[in-house]
């Protein structure tokens, strides 16, 4: 095999791009798993709505895709906020969340992919917008813009969301939250409240990680299976609850899968990229920045 270094170079390039997308689709995940312990299987749905939200707008009222979803993030927030008081009515208060609660979220998987198919059918769908298609030039360096621009988003999102969990009162309290519920009531704080809040800026977050989909790829309603495994190992490899090690274990995946692709074939990228996973793992069992 003829390896130029060119080539190399930019299979990793367009593997770090990729892993801001990943970074900004297992966002919601390191919020809800990592910080909450709810196992939330239908984030997917969630980003996939997130999709069409932005297919809608760009169609009808040709909106750029990106600030469309912005645009409906507080819609999708207060979605985030009803769907854990119904998981927490349902199961949590019932201290019945491990299989049934897990059911929960499978039937919104199931059901919100189902709804999509009767409303969208099952054809593709993809947008339009001024950075699909060019790239950025620099030397040997191409940077596709439909990747570069859901990447420089997707870290700034990263950077706000540490910053609020960080220097906020109701940042810290999340990450308490799963901690020791009792010392956070005697910092005047409702567990159940926080947890809400907490939920709500997940799906949220899932709601634009939909947008930098449909710009990369066209979608349609059954695409998002193919994320329930890759978003979920980004957790646990870069350490539950850890933001940076999130970014740096989805750069790792990106890259890998990236590499693969470019040198042996894509239907080989998400065998090496579980790989990873699993040569990490074995090494470091609480992941890359995991306590």
């Amino acid at each position: 095999m003829d390896v130029s270094l060119d080539l190399l170079l930019n299979a990793i390039i367009s593997g770090l791009l990729l892993g801001g997308f990943y970074a900004a689709v297992s966002l919601g995940v390191a919020i809800s798993f990592g910080l909450l312990d709810i196992v939330n299987i239908a984030h997917p749905a969630f980003i996939l709505l997130g999709s069409y939200v932005a297919f809608i707008a760009n169609t009808t009222l040709g909106m750029d895709p990106i600030l469309a979803t912005l645009i409906a993030m507080p819609a999708f927030y207060f979605l985030g906020m009803l769907a854990y008081q119904v998981y927490y009515v349902a199961f949590e208060r019932r201290d019945d969340q491990s299989i049934r609660g897990l059911s929960f979220f499978f039937g919104l998987l199931f059901i919100t992919e189902v709804t999509l198919v009767l409303i969208f059918g099952v054809d593709y769908r993809l947008v339009q917008a001024s950075y699909i298609g060019p790239s950025l030039k620099l030397g040997f360096f191409e940077l596709p813009l439909r990747l570069l621009v859901p990447f420089l988003v997707s870290m700034v999102m990263v950077v706000a969301l540490q910053l609020f969990l960080s220097r906020t009162f109701i940042g810290r309290a999340v990450q308490a939250v799963a901690q020791d519920q009792g010392a956070l009531r005697l910092m005047a704080a409702d567990p159940v409240k926080i947890k809400r809040i907490a939920f709500g800026i997940s799906i949220a977050t899932a709601s634009l990680a939909g947008a930098f989909l449909i710009i990369i790829q066209p979608v349609e309603p059954s695409i998002g299976r193919e994320y329930i495994g890759r978003v979920f190992a980004i957790c646990v490899l870069g350490g539950l609850g850890s933001f940076p090690g999130m970014v740096i274990a989805a750069m790792t995946l990106g890259i890998a899968e990236s590499l693969t692709a470019t040198f042996f074939g894509p239907s080989w990228a998400p065998a090496v990229a579980f790989g990873v996973l699993l040569a990490t793992l074995a090494v470091r069992p609480s992941g890359i920045l995991g306590r």
